[in-house]
């Protein structure tokens, strides 16, 4: 059932081969690296055909073809550009897709870049004869009006969401077949309230550069007149399967769904079923997905003529009552959840890793660390992410990208408004929140959704939309838990009483700062972000823009050494290791995996070449809360009247720590740093 490497590899680079061939263009400026303020391992081996991995794990088509590669790109003067489309016309600059405008790797490295046209051609394969051509986009920022061969196809709004679009009716032929692409982004500029995270056209500390246009694959595949056009399978630890096939014409065909072993590429299940009708059957005695056996089966869908492959992994996510405390629960068992505030940006690539093996590496060394999840903070990534989650067993918590954060604007009468949405920007931000679950649920590794943080875009007062937002999450979605308000401003909404603190933890504790809230027994007590310790590195490790190094100083701690650094670090996981075994903390997220920009409180640094940890210290102190964690759940306490108790309670720890004591550490007199040496991590010189 699947190809061989050797003939995916073959496949892959003939479908690269091809998108070279068909987008030269003479009349532009060529293409080249745009040197940025930082740079990493990888920035000058992504080449012109990017990311040529099939998107879109959970929906996989054979027959595809990448767009990725160099395109054509020129600014466009203002949003009513739109109206006046250059069509046959060269645009002025190649640009590499997918990239960020502003990052160094687009090739423009570009500021303010609010309105682009951005363009190529295509060629169909003469095999698709007969089928339908969809033209799938991984994400653009913001707005992007499609154009082809002259004909308006399509609009999307939302920056962090896939869209597909048939563009069979407006192909002239299987050859020099034109995209034209308009794309408005106005992140944080007036009067606009979008989803946009940390991006903003002023970066400053912990606001960082914007991206802006085509920042995700793009590519085209064939499938028949009725296709699949949406999976949602969730597979429980009971090994009961909930699987809706969704028609892309709303037909009421047959379907068959087939879980394969990925173990024995044996079929274990088969069912059959109609289109856009939930149904449910049963695998037995499946192999469950944890952090320590991340087991995942492949699924094979048929409706009609059309065939896609997706896989799951068999996971229950719930939470319940263990020796009188609320917990997070995995297959039935208290899971700690610990891991790093995950921000996903990049010197070189902005919101866009360099590559696969740079997106992975951050994802391996947190593993390495001893994590077991991390939080994706108010970014959404591209679908390869995820499944590179769920295969290395690291949980994720996901937040919804945030309204725009801390700011206000002054108003004729000089009175300061903060900035929060209308009703119809709150309407929208509710249909995109709706988007990430809806495209998300699929991956095993998500265990809890995020709606708002800190506040930011979050109407604070009456009638508090997250506890509207909450039930709308979960009708899309019963199977994970809801964090509706992580940090501040909560009024007890959702799953968690989640307290953000700077530096020490505060975790289910019976001690709190504002703008948290004191913690609620009736839900998970949560440490939803601490530590945030911060140690300077030398300039060739630093985002190298004077704004940036002039706010370094507003980190939450500087640690002037390294020794300094893992000391706090061991003396902050030991005060939480404390408050798992005194009170009710059942998970935390240390901040964070990377500097960024003008951020230095990273694990690693922005350009991931140093490794601030004492790698054994940590693996140690992080084992510590695990081990605290399954103590305190096994530990007989009274319980509250009318409380429950779930048996066989133990603590998942992660299955690819590293073995031994670790690596020889430097003296304290010595000046040294973990980093990356190209054959694999050592101490260097600072």
């Amino acid at each position: 059932m699947y190809i061989t490497n050797v003939l995916q590899a073959f496949l892959v680079a003939a479908s690269v081969s091809a998108a070279r061939v068909r987008r030269q263009n003479t009349n532009s400026t060529k293409y080249a690296v745009q040197t940025p303020p930082l740079t990493t391992n990888w920035t000058y081996e992504v080449g012109t055909n990017p990311w040529p991995q099939y998107p879109r794990p959970q929906l996989e088509r054979s027959q595809w073809q990448t767009l990725n590669g160099i395109w054509t790109y020129q600014n466009a003067s203002s949003i009513d550009a739109v109206n006046s489309p250059p069509f046959n016309q060269a645009l002025a600059n190649q640009v590499l897709i997918p990239s960020c405008l502003e990052s160094g790797l687009s090739g423009i490295q570009g500021t303010w870049t609010r309105y682009s046209w951005f363009a190529t051609t295509f060629n169909v394969p003469s095999s698709w004869a007969g089928d339908r051509v969809l033209l799938n986009f991984g994400a653009i920022d913001y707005e992007a009006t499609i154009f082809v061969n002259g004909h308006n196809a399509s609009f999307h709004r939302g920056g962090y969401f896939a869209f597909t679009v048939d563009v069979t009716s407006h192909l002239t032929g299987n050859s020099n077949n034109n995209l034209l692409i308009f794309v408005h982004d106005p992140t944080d500029s007036d009067p606009y309230v979008i989803p946009i995270g940390k991006q903003t056209l002023h970066p400053s500390h912990i606001f960082y550069t914007p991206c802006s246009g085509i920042w995700q694959s793009v590519w085209i595949e064939a499938a028949p007149a009725s296709h699949i056009a949406q999976l949602q399978v969730a597979a429980g630890m009971d090994g009961t399967v909930n699987a809706t096939v969704y028609s892309s014409d709303s037909s009421n065909g047959a379907v068959q769904v087939s879980v394969i072993d990925r173990k024995t590429n044996a079929t274990i299940a088969t069912h059959s079923g109609t289109a856009n009708t939930p149904s449910t059957f049963q695998v037995s005695s499946p192999s469950l997905w944890t952090p320590n056996t991340p087991n995942l089966y492949d699924i094979v869908v048929t409706m009609g003529s059309d065939t896609v492959t997706s896989y799951t992994g068999f996971r229950t996510i719930s939470r319940g009552m263990v020796n009188g405390i609320e917990r997070p629960l995995l297959n039935g068992e208290f899971i700690f959840l610990f891991g790093t505030l995950d921000q996903g940006f990049w010197p070189d690539g902005i919101y866009v890793p360099p590559n696969y093996e740079g997106m992975v590496y951050d994802l391996q060394t947190l593993k390495t660390l001893g994590f077991n999840m991390l939080r994706k903070h108010i970014k959404v990534e591209m679908a390869l992410y995820y499944q590179a989650c769920d295969e290395m067993g690291l949980m994720v918590i996901q937040d919804m990208p945030s309204l725009r954060p801390l700011q206000s604007r002054t108003l004729p009468n000089c009175t300061v408004q903060t900035i929060l949405p209308d009703a119809d920007q709150q309407a929208e931000f509710t249909r995109q929140l709706g988007l990430l679950v809806q495209q998300q649920r699929v991956f095993p590794s998500i265990v809890t959704w995020v709606i708002y943080n800190e506040g930011w875009g979050q109407i604070t007062t009456p009638y508090y939309p997250e506890f509207g937002l909450t039930d709308f999450v979960r009708s899309l979605d019963p199977t994970r838990l809801i964090d509706s308000t992580t940090g501040w401003f909560d009024h007890g909404a959702g799953d968690f009483s989640d307290n953000h603190h700077y530096a020490n933890p505060q975790c289910g504790s019976p001690f709190y700062s504002i703008q948290s809230s004191p913690y609620d027994p009736s839900r998970i007590g949560f440490q939803g972000e601490f530590g945030g310790t911060g140690n300077n590195v030398s300039i060739d490790h630093l985002w190298n823009v004077q704004e940036a190094i002039n706010t370094i100083n507003q980190t939450y701690e500087i640690d002037l050494t390294l020794d300094a650094w893992n000391y706090r670090g061991h003396r902050l996981l030991d005060e939480l290791q404390d408050q798992i075994a005194r009170y009710s903390c059942s998970g935390g997220v240390w901040t964070q995996t990377t500097d960024v920009e003008g951020e230095v409180n990273g694990l690693l640094t922005y350009d991931r070449r140093i490794l601030r940890p004492y790698v054994s210290q940590w693996q140690a102190d992080i084992q510590a809360l695990y081990s605290a964690a399954a103590a305190r759940a096994n530990a007989s306490v009274p319980l509250p009247p009318g409380s429950t108790t779930i048996s066989s309670m133990s603590a998942a720890t992660p299955s690819s720590r590293v073995s031994g004591a670790g690596p020889a550490q430097p003296s304290s007199t010595q000046t040294a740093h973990w980093q990356w040496t190209g054959n694999g991590w050592g101490w260097g010189p600072e």
